[in-house]
């Protein structure tokens, strides 16, 4: 069968990639068209558009961005249509992925299967409308999930696992590297490692990384270590880590994290991969106009929390330094708490437990293609 997926971020393209592996599995004639990266590229299939080049962030960049978003939108609708393929799968990017399910299923295109479902529950629940016309099946990867769409808004859903934990599981049982190993690797020197995972995109990187580079001086005895994301270059690195001793190591996250102490880490999937190796961590979001952002956090998002560890483990397990809230002080303060030997330490990996306890059945994507290809079979 013929599968057009779509991701928009480089987490989602992971994610993806390990999706098309498991549908090879389930489907020996399986085919893919994508919009994606370099991850789902290894696979195979043919990338219509790569996701650096589709990815915008906020309502500035969107807004300066239109024209490319609109012409980018017209090539995916246009390539499905002539394509014909039996299943379009869509992945997280619900500015994007909902426009073009609305435009699959009033042309009766092809099934459209959600995988890694749309974060209403947290800004935009309006569109559980769209989400019940458009979607045939909803694949979700957050346990907290099931009550919100099935009990609060009578719309049954798949829950696979999270593919996060599944990777994180992998990764660790495969890789037997030494912390000094990792060290000479990355050409880095031999003191413990604190983590720096400050976002995907640059406008997350230009907000969130000069402030948390103001802790490196304060925690002489370590490392700062920043992780580079796929689709950043060095170059835009070293204007804020120059002439600094913060290494900086690119496509191994998952290694610094297995060596690192502790991390500061700018909201996102990132925190939960920092909780599922064990790193303690504090999460900082800064935002333009922080004021404003602190407001809305508080009197406007529908949950309490922006971090999946919390969200997942239905308490606070990690402080959530976001918007106004995210100053130098509260950083350091937050970041000495999780230090070794401490309390706070202990109290944050005991939540961690309970966290891994309720994310549940292991293998997310495998889970989802069964699913997938035994409804396109029975159709």
């Amino acid at each position: 069968m013929k599968y057009y997926i779509i991701a928009g971020e480089a987490s989602g393209d992971l994610h993806a990639s390990h999706l098309m592996k498991a549908l090879k599995y389930h489907d020996n004639d399986a085919q893919f068209r994508f919009f994606g990266g370099d991850c789902m590229a290894e696979v195979g299939g043919t990338m219509v558009r790569h996701y650096r080049d589709t990815a915008y962030m906020g309502f500035v960049s969107v807004m300066a961005h239109l024209p490319a978003i609109f012409r980018n939108m017209a090539l995916c609708k246009r390539d499905i249509q002539e394509w014909a393929p039996d299943a379009v799968i869509l992945v997280d990017y619900p500015g994007f992925n909902l426009d073009i399910a609305h435009f699959v299923h009033k042309n009766g295109l092809a099934k459209v299967f959600y995988y890694i479902a749309p974060k209403i529950w947290a800004w935009k629940e309006h569109r559980i409308k769209n989400i019940k016309r458009d979607v045939d099946e909803l694949f979700s990867i957050l346990p907290f999930e099931v009550p919100f769409y099935e009990q609060k808004h009578d719309y049954p859903i798949h829950y696979v696992g999270n593919p996060t934990a599944d990777e994180v599981r992998l990764f660790l049982q495969e890789n037997n590297e030494t912390f000094l190993q990792f060290c000479s690797r990355n050409k880095l020197d031999e003191r413990p490692k604190i983590a720096l995972l400050a976002g995907s995109r640059r406008t997350e990187i230009k907000d969130n990384l000069p402030r948390m580079m103001q802790a490196v001086s304060h925690f002489p005895d370590y490392q700062f270590v920043l992780a580079g994301a796929p689709a950043i270059e060095d170059e835009y690195y070293h204007d804020f880590i120059n002439g600094s001793e913060v290494g900086l190591i690119r496509n191994d996250t998952f290694a610094l994290l297995a060596h690192s102490t502790a991390a500061l880490v700018t909201s996102g999937t990132a925190t939960l991969e920092t909780a599922l190796f064990n790193v303690p961590q504090v999460v900082c979001y800064a935002t333009p106009m922080a004021p404003l952002w602190g407001f809305l956090k508080r009197h406007l998002l529908k949950v309490k929390w922006v971090s999946l560890v919390n969200l997942i483990a239905n308490k606070e397990v990690v402080a959530e330094l976001v918007a106004d809230d995210f100053t130098t002080t509260r950083m350091m303060d937050e970041l000495q708490r999780i230090m070794p030997g401490t309390q706070g330490r202990e109290t944050m990996l005991a939540g961690y437990a309970e966290m891994k306890q309720a994310i549940g059945k292991p293998d997310a994507p495998g889970n989802a293609a069964q699913l997938m290809v035994s409804v396109l079979r029975s159709t």
